[in-house]
């Protein structure tokens, strides 16, 4: 199994570290600092398409399992 399937994909943590919302109420806010009733509106609504829909549910299950520590200590390895 290669490296990154047993550890996950860092590099989508890092892009969640500067990624933008880039529509809506929350357009220019970072996807990492959008509230979690934000997320659970895309979860019953369905998540957009592409990109920014699987780094929308990424933060959503980081946020719903007390993840983000795991971005906390990214940011200060950068």
């Amino acid at each position: 199994m290669p490296n990154e399937q047993a550890h996950g994909n860092t590099e989508i943590l890092r892009e969640l570290l500067h990624y933008e919302m880039p529509f809506g109420k929350y357009k220019g806010k970072l996807v990492r600092s959008l509230p979690m009733s934000y997320l659970e509106w895309f979860v019953q609504k369905g998540f957009p398409a592409g990109k920014l829909g699987m780094l929308l549910q990424t933060m959503y299950e980081i946020k719903l399992n007390g993840l983000e520590y795991l971005l906390d200590g990214l940011k200060r390895n950068l």
